[in-house]
């Protein structure tokens, strides 16, 4: 049987602590590649940290409510929380194109 992770409900989901699992470069990046919509496995992210660093930004993210994780066999798959997105619109958009337009310049 697969583990089962946990995820808070979405009652339970507030701004602060969105925001506050938004303010890392790691996490903000993790979230852009997630940006589009597909589910995601460890390979698809370019970030420079240790596994269990990776997988302490994954747990922050998760228990702010921004990602569901899947278990499939050894494979996890990461992708946005739907629920999050409706219950708080346009702030994820907001802060990622912050975050894009302080990558490049703009």
């Amino acid at each position: 049987m697969p583990k089962e992770l946990s995820h808070p409900d979405p009652e339970d989901l507030t701004l602060a602590r969105i925001l506050s699992a938004l303010g890392d470069p790691v996490r903000l990046h993790i979230v852009d590649v997630l940006a589009d919509g597909a589910e995601h496995v460890r390979t698809d992210f370019t970030v420079d940290v240790a596994q269990s660093t990776f997988s302490h930004h994954m747990k922050t993210l998760r228990a702010a409510g921004l990602v569901r994780q899947r278990m499939d066999g050894t494979r996890c798959y990461v992708s946005l929380r739907q629920e999050t997105l409706r219950r708080f619109p346009a702030v994820l958009e907001s802060v990622l194109a912050a975050q894009r337009a302080e990558r490049t310049g703009a």
